[in-house]
């Protein structure tokens, strides 16, 4: 009877290491004592060992001829220092939680983040409207919907993944993600060639691509066993805790996950930041680390929004302290309740507005954020919180029922604006509007950005404000003859449009096809004659002609 015991007794052991390395295997927690997992999986162990312990114990209490009772078990060696090392490490953890927070470490957190004090009218430029994202993720993610249900070999075996990360492809906004795999029945079926496609929308002109790679993606979230994307990168990188995972493509177009890594830069579990960055190529699995200085500049997605816009908040309402934040509140300003993109110089930054703690009526400045340096730039500009501009432009449409996304802040003619989408009942953009920051009454909308910007001028000049153009009117009409380098199209509120580039020159001519159908004649290589009005980088033509 004592040798059955004995069996059973060690035969629990490689049971109790077979469960636990299934549940590393699984739950793929960092061997870092700053993850949080890791010590879930660290007070598990003894845990499981005390109840292996005393659960057969506790049985033979029935055994009237030979009863152990409970207090028996508790004043074993073995359960008191099992006990002993569970108390010791909730302890710990509990302390290191306690000594990591802000409450504690209010001025360590609110120098996590550098800011930058800059000047708008100088600093931030007229913006061409091909490098802004004027559609929301999602208007984007209806658009990537479509364009999946107009594929009929790929519709059955895959669907569109919900990522859609914001980025800045060849100086286009874009929005990007990866089909993936619809059931597990279809991974099984398509595994072995992996993923086929992405999807790139450029988010100023709507155009939707499907983008077929001449090889799979074999290493993504939708994969399982060593393909899994986070179990392939655990088994790399053992101590890396991961936060962000984005999906981009480099120059080439070539997908790659972008993996960030957690920084706690107090105590335990305080002060995040992201501390390098591992480039996963999708097709091989290929896996490069970078500091963040080191990071090649085809990336965008180092910091997400959200941690971004945490640690401005931390700069914002810790100046005086976390007592101070959450009684007086002196000097605190907090970010607005949403936040946009802006393509610049080839980074995707971070917008949202900055308003003080106390007040939600108005705005006292704003804040770019660079998504891959953290960079950080704030511009004082006081004027309409967003919500008060959006309600302002949907009481401009509210005959047709348009809700408005999120706005961008530009700067017009010198004038902080804030450009937003108008969208139907069932997402689509309709029109947009154009809302001057200081004084929100001034709403101009158009079922385009230039004849948006056009009447927005318009009721500038009509308020007292000058312009650089008061009227469309006054805009001089220019002639060009060249040959068609590269032709593209698109769709605006329901319009198809061409989009040229002549030789010799990096002007786009943007051609409504409603109004000049000759355009759909033409091929790259042809000749051709435009009378164009300029606007920005991008010119709106307004007659075309054999040349």
């Amino acid at each position: 009877m004592k040798a059955d015991k004995k069996r059973n007794k060690y035969f629990l052991i490689p049971v109790i290491v077979v469960l636990l390395a299934l549940y590393y295997y699984i739950a793929l927690p960092a061997i870092n004592i700053h993850d949080a997992s890791i010590w879930k999986f660290i007070i598990a162990i003894p845990v499981i060992l005390l109840i292996v312990y005393v659960f057969p114990r506790i049985r033979l209490t029935k055994d009237k001829k030979n009863p152990v009772r409970m207090n028996q078990v508790h004043k074993s060696p073995v359960f008191k220092i099992l006990a002993g090392v569970i108390i010791l490490l909730f302890v710990i953890y509990g302390a290191g939680s306690l000594l990591s927070s802000p409450v504690i470490n209010a001025s360590k957190y609110q120098k996590l983040m550098t800011v930058e004090t800059g000047e708008f009218s100088e600093e931030i430029t007229q913006i061409s409207y091909d490098q802004i994202p004027l559609l929301d993720r999602a208007s984007a993610e209806l658009l990537g919907e479509r364009k999946m249900g107009s594929l009929v070999d790929l519709a059955s075996q895959f669907e569109v993944a919900s990522l859609y990360t914001q980025s800045n492809y060849k100086d286009r906004p874009v929005r990007l993600t990866p089909l993936r795999y619809a059931d597990i029945i279809k991974w099984f079926t398509n595994h072995g060639d992996g993923i086929p496609a992405y999807i790139m929308i450029d988010m100023a002109t709507q155009e939707t691509e499907l983008i077929r790679l001449d090889e799979g993606m074999k290493y993504t979230p939708y994969d399982h066993f060593g393909r899994n994307l986070y179990r392939h990168l655990r088994f790399k990188y053992p101590t890396y805790m991961f936060d962000n995972i984005s999906f981009e493509v480099d120059d080439e177009g070539t997908p790659y996950w972008i993996c960030s890594t957690k920084k706690f830069n107090i105590g335990l579990f305080g002060g995040q930041t992201i501390g390098n960055v591992v480039l996963c190529n999708a097709i091989t699995g290929e896996c490069t680390d970078y500091e963040i200085e080191d990071v090649p500049t085809w990336v965008d997605q180092v910091y997400r929004a959200d941690l971004l816009i945490q640690l401005y908040d931390y700069y914002g309402t810790l100046k005086h302290g976390y007592i101070n934040s959450i009684i007086s509140q002196r000097d605190c300003l907090v970010t607005t309740n949403g936040y946009n993109y802006l393509a610049i110089n080839d980074d995707v930054w971070v917008y949202t507005g900055v308003t003080s703690i106390t007040s939600d009526q108005s705005n006292v400045g704003f804040v770019l954020m660079n998504q891959r340096t953290m960079e950080t730039r704030y511009y004082e500009v006081e004027g309409a919180i967003e919500d008060s501009a959006m309600a302002s432009a949907e009481g401009k449409v509210q005959n047709l029922g348009y809700q408005a996304a999120f706005p961008l802040l530009l700067n017009i003619d010198n004038e902080p604006t804030y450009l937003m989408a108008l969208k139907d009942a069932a997402g689509l953009v309709k029109m947009y509007a154009m809302v001057n920051v200081q004084n929100y009454q001034i709403v101009a909308t158009g079922n385009s950005v230039v004849e948006c910007e056009a009447a927005y001028k318009n009721l500038m000049a009509d308020n007292g404000i000058e312009t650089s153009e008061t009227s469309p009117e006054d805009v001089e009409t220019k002639t060009v003859t060249g040959t068609i380098r590269k032709i593209a199209e698109g769709v605006i509120e329901g319009n198809s449009h061409y989009y040229l580039l002549l030789d010799a020159s990096d002007t786009i001519y943007d051609v409504n096809v409603s109004e000049n159908l000759s355009i759909i004649l033409y091929n790259e290589g042809d000749s051709i004659t435009l009378e164009y009005t300029e606007g920005s980088d991008r010119c709106k033509v307004v007659n075309i002609s054999k040349s």
